[in-house]
């Protein structure tokens, strides 16, 4: 095994790597000029550095009208310089009504309902990689790092802009300093360099150099900007020390917490980066939407941690990587210690049960090694340590004789996650400005006799020059010990080839994980032994054409099958339609078959058990819609409905739901968004117990509500407060009948098991937060929220009685202050 991954990470150095501008054969140049003195970024055009250099101009529509010239009212042009410390950005862009262009207040990364400019700038001109800086018409910054066409706008860059808005026309001045970017330490440069506006009355985005929306990439069609001379890349050392105090109050009891610690960026080499947190602090992350979770599957959470989520492209590749993996509660999914029940030791009857177990596992530090050289070779080194947890056991022993029975108490510490090291390791070879090979592994270690795991994934994409058609796939390989419950090594394929490009597209697949396959100590996967035959079709219209902008249909097929023993399991298929209108109204729509199914995870029994529960055949249509954001109150909704066939005789299924999201924008600087989901099952059947003679499932209706309320009032584009809250409501009450799996055949019989499974599920929160960047870079933060959570099976009450209930229960309120302060290594230098 060594011996081929040492083979495969060799050919990573051999890939012929081509940067030919495939695709984008008449790519716009200019000279790049250099400036002695510097202009001042006040969104004012009257330095003498802007004078005699020449424009980007002549933008070209990207979207809706695909490479229509942009109007004479709506002219552009933009101006680059540059000096010894950064590049120097104007733009000019010309409005027949200034004062009518929409300019929402926001705060950093969110654009709102403003126009913008942006450009994006690739220094090693790969076609796949630039960094992106945009500014809106209200001045708000937003920047991202993008890796094929996705964008990344969690990364974060420290840079300067203003804007102004004149009698004609708006406009900006940037000064986007070195250290924000990654280029080589070369005499003579050529950077790959487009630049896009955005007006949103005409409902327009118009690019420099112009895009192609049906073939490649939008990232393959910069233009260029050659003689980039002498410039050297700064030392990338940047210092982000914070500290924070939080005051915790539950039931009576009041915690203070504090904590101080410190975030670095180091540039290594001019290409790569190491990001470094120092006894982190995520004290003030949002909460989770958690919801009452009844299948047989984990509920899967978004990352809101900065450090997970900003710059992790490389350690995402192949789904291995699902980062709430580390410092997340404990879940004592690897003890041996903990017990259920009674057990005799030394003739005593011994009985322990956890009493308490600690929110989090402490992360104790974590570190990223991430770039990409000239020729393409992206390199990624993960590592994050967590320390050792422990929860509480209450033991009561109790002695028996013939007169009676002595009991006694005590209280010892079982360990739930050991002290554990996380580690990813990635190589990704780009090439051809549209393909890519990686290898990544992830690896966990965990002290004492818990157990150890190890993934490795082959990964593959590859496209013909002009971006026409595509291979993709991926081949990866897990291994865990001292696990006596799993075997130690698993296996999964996938594979499929696509046409991508032009109206009509399609592809077919094939992909299967053998029943051993597990990478979730480190990532997520819900099930294993599966595999599927599957694939698309559909054509789209990306002009406008009558009353539409753009459309497209969709219509999929997917045939499904257990790996082992290869049981077939069902078929489900569809079609979607998307469409955007001139009117700037958003709708679609889908309609979802599936054949009677058999599903071989609802027994939780094992997929290899050959017991499985027969779920209905069925047909699902939804709806969607979205109107224009332009104006102050804007509506998205949707709705759905499931046709089932019957399951027992005489009882049928429905369900159905609805979702509804108002926003309204009072002004540009304050606006709200309510939403409200609904969600109804009737007669649903499903898992609720098993014993040595049968597995038991019940007859229920599952109904669930979820309010949430989000706003914000932004004082500038430095200063902004925000207001998240949501309520999830599910009540779930069964009916007195229950019923037995039948182990041969998959369906239901009824039982005399009885039990009381109601269940009666809140989760509430409720965050006040307040951001305010004082300096570049560095923000001090106010954080307040109101939590509750309560489950228990009053299933039966309406909405009012469940919410007065729902204020009895235990209340938590956290208020946390956090302040961070950027320093710039190059700065401190200057000084002394």
């Amino acid at each position: 095994m060594l011996k081929v991954l040492a083979f495969i990470t060799t050919c990573f150095f051999f890939i012929g790597v081509t940067n030919a501008q495939t695709i984008n054969q008449n790519r716009k140049k200019l000279d790049v000029i250099r400036v002695d003195s510097p202009p001042k970024i006040d969104g004012k055009l009257d330095d003498a550095a802007w004078k005699n250099v020449s424009a980007a101009k002549d933008f070209v529509m990207m979207r809706p009208d695909n490479g229509k010239p942009e109007p004479d009212t709506h002219k552009t042009e933009v101006k680059l310089v540059y000096d010894d410390n950064a590049i120097y950005i104007s733009a000019k862009m010309y409005d027949p009504e200034p004062s009518k262009i929409p300019a929402e207040f926001t705060n950093r990364d969110n654009i709102g309902n403003s126009d913008f400019f942006l450009i994006t700038i690739n220094p090693n001109d790969d076609g796949q990689n630039p960094f992106e800086f945009l500014v809106t018409s209200s001045g708000a910054q937003a920047d991202s790092k993008v890796s094929n066409g996705n964008e990344d706008f969690n990364w974060s860059a420290v840079w300067e802009s203003d804007i102004s808005i004149n009698d004609d026309s708006w406009v900006v001045e940037m000064k986007i300093p070195y250290r924000a970017l990654r280029f080589a330490n070369v005499p003579v440069q050529s950077w790959g360099i487009n630049y896009h506006r955005k007006v949103l009355n005409l409902n327009a985005q118009f690019t420099w150099n112009h895009i192609d929306n049906q073939q490649g990439n939008w990232t393959q069609y910069d233009g260029l900007y050659e003689n980039f001379t002498n410039i050297k890349p700064p030392t990338r050392l940047n210092f982000y020390p914070y500290a924070s105090a939080t005051v915790t109050t539950s039931d009576g009891n009041t915690d203070f917490d504090w904590s101080v610690g410190m975030d670095v960026k180091y540039g290594i080499t001019e290409n790569f980066t190491l990001d470094a947190t120092l006894i982190p602090d995520f004290s003030q992350v949002g909460f989770d939407n958690v919801t009452l979770n009844l299948g047989p599957f984990e509920q899967q959470f978004t990352e809101q941690r900065q450090f997970f989520t900003e710059g992790t492209e490389l350690f995402s590749k192949g789904n291995l990587f699902y980062s709430r993996r580390i410092g997340s509660r404990p879940i004592d999914q690897f003890s041996n210690e903990r017990k259920n029940d009674d057990e005799f030791i030394n003739g005593k009857k011994v009985n322990d049960k956890v009493i308490d177990v600690p929110e989090k596992v402490q992360m104790l530090n974590a570190i990223k090694i991430s770039g990409r050289t000239k020729g393409g070779l992206g390199v990624g080194f993960f590592n994050a340590i967590t320390e050792k947890t422990e929860a509480t056991v209450e033991r009561t022993e109790q002695t028996i004789n013939r007169l009676d029975t002595i009991s006694n108490i005590s209280t010892y510490k079982t360990t739930v996650n050991p002290f554990s090291n996380y580690n990813i390791m990635v190589l990704d070879q780009q090439f051809n400005q549209n393909s890519s090979i990686t290898l990544i592994n992830t690896n966990v270690t965990r002290d004492g006799r818990f157990r150890d795991a190890n993934v490795t994934g082959l990964l593959w994409h590859v496209e013909d020059k002009k971006s026409r058609y595509n291979i993709d796939g991926s081949f990866k390989m897990s291994n865990i010990s001292d696990d006596e419950k799993n075997p130690n090594t698993g296996y999964t394929f996938d594979t499929s080839i696509g046409k991508q490009s032009g109206n009509w597209r399609g592809e077919i697949g094939y992909n299967f994980e053998n029943k051993d396959y597990n990478p979730n100590d480190m990532g997520i996967l819900f099930s294993n032994n599966e595999q599927t035959i599957y694939g698309f079709v559909g054509y789209r219209l990306l002009k406008p054409k009558g009353i539409f902008n753009n459309y497209g249909v969709n219509l999929y097929y997917n045939i499904n099958f257990l790996h082992n023993p290869g049981t077939y399991t069902g078929t489900n298929g569809g079609l979607s339609f998307w469409a955007d209108t001139k009117n700037r109204f958003s709708f679609g729509g889908n309609l979802n078959y599936r054949t009677e199914e058999k599903d071989f995870f609802e027994p939780r029994v094992g997929s290899t058990s050959g017991i499985y529960f027969k779920r209905p055949e069925q047909l699902n249509i939804n709806h969607w819609g979205s109107s224009d954001y332009r104006k102050k109150l804007a509506l998205d909704y949707d709705f759905w409905y499931t046709f089932h066939r019957e399951t027992i005789s005489d009882i049928n299924q429905i369900s159905y739901g609805f979702g509804i999201r108002p926003r309204y924008r009072f002004n540009n600087q304050f606006s709200l968004i309510y939403g409200l989901n609904y969600n109804k099952y009737e007669n649903q059947f499903g898992y609720v117990n098993n014993d040595d003679y049968a597995i038991y499932f019940g007859q229920r209706d599952w109904t669930s509500y979820n309010n949430s309320l989000t706003g914000k009032y932004t004082f500038n584009t430095k200063s902004a407060v925000s207001l998240s809250f949501r309520h999830n409501w599910s009540k779930v009450p069964y009916q007195n009948q229950f019923y037995s799996l039948d182990q041969t055949n998959g369906e239901l019989t009824q039982s005399s098991y009885q039990g009381d499974h109601d269940k009666n599920f809140n989760s509430w929160n409720l965050d006040v937060n307040y951001q305010w960047q004082f300096a570049p870079g560095s923000q001090l933060i106010a954080f307040y929220r109101n939590s509750i959570f309560g489950s228990n099976s009053h299933a039966k009450h309406g909405f009012f009685k469940n919410l007065d209930r729902l204020f009895n229960e235990k209340h938590q309120h956290t208020f946390s202050v956090r302040l961070v302060y950027f320093i710039d290594y190059n700065n401190i230098k200057n000084i002394f």
